[in-house]
């Protein structure tokens, strides 16, 4: 298997089969997370999303806190005035001149709505968690993508490692049966086989260069990197997860998934916003108070110029009694949506239940077939060891010969989408519960 060693050694050291001339760089899986992290549109957007609603989580926003303003008003008239005195005296005066002006700070507070404000208060904190849950969500996605993506060119990178290993072993099997044909051991039909056989595994691994090249712009579009950057490899250690267990991951769903999460948020604003609705059957109070200056001047009457400043405040009361029955029309429709979201939370825990059960259900089977795979991909090894050395001293035909080398590259293929498929189990799991790591 010495062709075997070197064939390994010189993949390690930087081969790529993307027409590369420099070393290959390794790409990990925690530096693709990264750049996906830092570089994704739909994140940036999401995160954006999440602090304008932290932003919007203020008292102010929920009308707690008072109005404070600068108030004037200015008011200039000319007329034609004709005043009759109480003695029967008669004053006329054309375009006499009026004005007057008001101007100070002016105060309003409500004190009390039938607690909206408080209800309001809440249901901007939980549109902020909202939010969260949505960059959660989002995050999920994206991360997702990016390891089913990695990982399947971590399992085209290992395709074709075996597949140029079959091109080495068809190589040495072309050479044996010349040499064996020069000598009279062989016929020439031995030698056009192998030459057959040859042709067949350099197409494939031309077919899989492609499948390679491919798999490596998908990432790169992933992770929102540069689409030319193709001089790199990535880490063959795909790391499968055998410890997870039904129960614990069931316990985590309330907790951690993000989509029950989001739903169970929207019915608790659901109740808030029908809170906010029965406030209106309260009365509402309010405090009014203001600074005002005043100014006015008349051209003709009793008195010709007058000011003013000081201090004025107030209360004022409203309570509805009749309103055509609107509020209870708003109300009973509210609680149809507060029925309608406790429905989709229990919706979504079924859902998201019967997911998880038959995705762990896949994760079993994948990792017994893993094991599976891998204990034949090390007979298959065995075995084509064996047949080579076999086929060196000419005591099994080229038929043998070649079933062993397919056996050998098929059980390679089988085990690498064993792992695959074990991985991407194990990752599905860990989205439906929200803690995939990062």
């Amino acid at each position: 298997m010495k062709h075997l060693l070197a064939l390994t050694a010189f993949f390690c050291i930087g081969y790529s089969p993307v027409f590369a001339q420099e070393s290959p760089t390794l790409l990990t899986l925690e530096e693709a997370l990264g750049q996906t992290l830092k570089s994704n549109f739909d994140i940036q957007l999401a995160a954006n999303d999440l602090k304008i609603s932290e932003a919007n989580v203020y008292r102010g926003n929920a009308g707690m806190l008072p109005n404070l303003a600068l108030v004037a008003t200015t008011n200039d008239n000319f007329t034609n005035t004709t005043q009759t005195q109480s003695d029967g005296s008669t004053r006329e005066l054309d375009n006499s001149k009026n004005n007057s002006m008001n101007y100070g700070a002016a105060l309003n507070w409500t004190l009390f709505d039938g607690f909206k404000m408080f209800a309001k208060y809440d249901e901007l904190k939980q549109t902020q968690l909202q939010s969260e849950k949505q960059l959660q969500i989002k995050i999920l996605e994206k991360v997702n993508e990016v390891y089913t993506v990695y990982y399947d060119l971590v399992q085209q990178q290992k395709l074709f490692t075996a597949l140029d290993t079959a091109v080495v072993i068809s190589q040495q099997r072309l050479d044996i049966a010349e040499n064996r044909y020069q000598i009279g051991k062989a016929s020439k039909l031995e030698v056009l086989n192998a030459k057959v056989d040859l042709n067949t595994d350099i197409t494939t691994l031309t077919k899989q260069k492609e499948y390679y090249y491919n798999a490596k712009v998908r990432l790169n579009r992933a992770i929102s990197r540069d689409a030319f950057d193709l001089n790199f490899i990535v880490e063959s250690n795909v790391g499968i997860n055998r410890d997870l267990q039904l129960v614990d991951l069931l316990l985590q769903l309330d907790a951690q998934n993000p989509d029950l999460q989001l739903a169970i948020i929207n019915a608790a604003i659901a109740q808030l916003q029908y809170k906010q609705l029965r406030a209106d059957r309260y009365p509402s109070l309010q405090l009014n108070s203001g600074y005002t200056f005043s100014e006015s001047e008349s051209s003709l009457g009793f008195v010709s110029k007058s000011s003013g400043r000081g201090w004025n405040y107030g209360f004022s009361a409203r309570l509805n009694l009749f309103d055509g029955q609107r509020q209870s029309q708003r109300e009973k429709i509210a609680r149809f949506d507060i029925e309608n979201a406790q429905i989709l939370v229990e919706r979504q825990r079924q859902f998201i239940e019967t997911e998880l059960m038959m995705a762990f259900q896949t994760y079993s089977t994948n990792l017994e077939l893993v094991n599976l795979e891998g204990k034949n991909e090390e007979i298959a090894k065995q075995n084509l060891e064996i047949t080579m050395d076999k086929f060196e001293i000419g005591t099994i035909t080229t038929m043998e010969f070649r079933t062993a080398q397919l056996n050998y590259v098929n059980a390679v293929v089988r085990n690498n989408n064993a792992q695959y498929q074990a991985k991407l189990s194990e990752v599905i799991l860990k989205v439906l519960v929200g803690k995939l790591d990062i």
